[in-house]
């Protein structure tokens, strides 16, 4: 989703570009709105956003194989000198609205290729807290200090979803600037929250009076059952929240679980003997979700678990959040020896050091690592020695 900065597009530096799991566009920056659209199986095509009687359109100008980017741009001053466009000058006092420019051109550009998963967490950022703020006013009379307001307002409640919301808002903003519509982005002196350290993890006593507190919740009535058994999935497979609620039976293959949709894309999960004792006793609806609404059959329960508050209360971890659990499963694969390579593959991540990030150890483990290094080097020097 982060949008590239604008850069003096060359032929040698188009032929550079290289494909990415997403597609994306180069911008220029000596043409407004021209740029190289990159799709992931290598094809690249030049793109001109105008705006054409104050509406922004999408113009294809062909593959970057059969032209060169100075035709391109003299084509592009040819299209926007024509009878059927403004002139630059009238463009940019001509701004969209910006919920205008982000349910065309930008939706376009970005949005519209995306996964399911991303067009949901990003459709919401918008309708709940980008567009009620901005989607009035025009792109280039969006200022710093309106700006730095929201995210202050925002911040004092949620300050990681208030990051989440700058980080989108400054996207849009600087695709804005590739269109021409306005020159400077006002988003962008505005700082993050600093992130909470992620260090926290349970003990095993912790757990254990975690599974008490979903067993007594479990005997308390079918909503109850099902929100524990969510939260048991969690701490036995490190899923995300999203991927068990949402989780449907024709995902679900004996000890894999094949998942659709995932943060980075399908992937497959390896249920342990437990995690499959919890899915083997969900009962089958005519729906297909794995946790139904119980309201709707046809719709997946409520992300909200209500549950998780009490029982951590009653468990005496308030402290932890339910993405914990995946941090924990994380740091506990990690203490029976699975080694952070095989962890980072059940977690799902692309990376091994987004994986280290999830990693936290306890002191009684590292002292016992501690004391197993030592020993081994104590043997090796008392060989030197002999």
């Amino acid at each position: 989703m982060a949008t590239r900065k604008r850069a003096r597009l060359t032929d040698a530096g188009i032929a550079r570009l290289r494909p990415r799991e997403r597609e994306f566009t180069a911008w220029d920056s000596r043409v407004p709105g021209l740029g190289v659209r990159v799709r992931p199986n290598g094809g690249k095509s030049y793109v001109l956003i105008r705006t054409v009687g104050g509406r922004t359109r999408r113009n294809s100008l062909g593959a970057t194989a059969s032209k060169g980017v100075d035709e391109v741009r003299q084509e592009c001053l040819t299209i926007q000198a024509g009878t059927g466009s403004e002139a630059p000058e009238a463009t940019a006092r001509k701004a969209p609205l910006f919920r205008d420019f982000v349910a065309g051109p930008w939706h376009e550009a970005h949005l519209s290729h995306c996964k399911p998963s991303t067009r949901r967490s990003v459709g919401y950022v918008l309708s709940a807290r980008l567009l009620p703020a901005f989607g009035a006013t025009e792109l280039d009379r969006i200022t710093a200090t309106q700006v730095e307001r929201w995210f202050d307002r925002y911040s004092r409640d949620a300050p990681g979803g208030a990051n989440r919301a700058i980080d989108l808002l400054r996207q849009i903003l600087n695709f804005g600037i590739a269109c021409g519509h306005l020159v400077t982005n006002p988003a962008r002196g505005v700082r993050r929250n600093p992130r909470t350290p992620l260090t926290r993890f349970l003990s095993r006593d912790e757990i254990r009076c975690l599974h008490e507190a979903l067993d007594a919740a479990s005997r308390q009535g079918p909503s109850q059952r099902q929100q524990a058994d969510v939260i048991r999935l969690l701490m036995l497979t490190g899923c995300r929240k999203g991927e068990i609620v949402n989780l449907r039976w024709p995902e679900v293959d004996g000890a894999v679980l094949a998942l659709a949709d995932s943060k980075t894309g399908p992937r497959k999960v390896h249920l342990n003997p437990q995690a499959r004792a919890v899915l083997d006793r969900q009962p089958r609806g005519p729906g297909p979700y794995v946790f139904p609404s119980p309201d709707s059959p046809g719709r997946p329960r409520s992300d909200t678990l209500g549950l998780w508050l009490r029982v951590r209360r009653e468990a005496g971890i308030e402290d932890v959040r339910l993405h914990d659990l995946r941090h924990n499963y994380a740091s506990h694969a990690v203490m029976n020896g699975v080694p952070v390579p095989v962890v980072s593959r059940l977690l799902g991540h692309r990376s091994e050091r987004m994986t280290l990030r999830y990693v936290h150890l306890g002191d009684r483990d590292v002292r016992a690592a501690a004391e197993r290094v030592g020993s081994a080097m104590a043997e090796l020097m008392a060989g030197a020695d002999a």
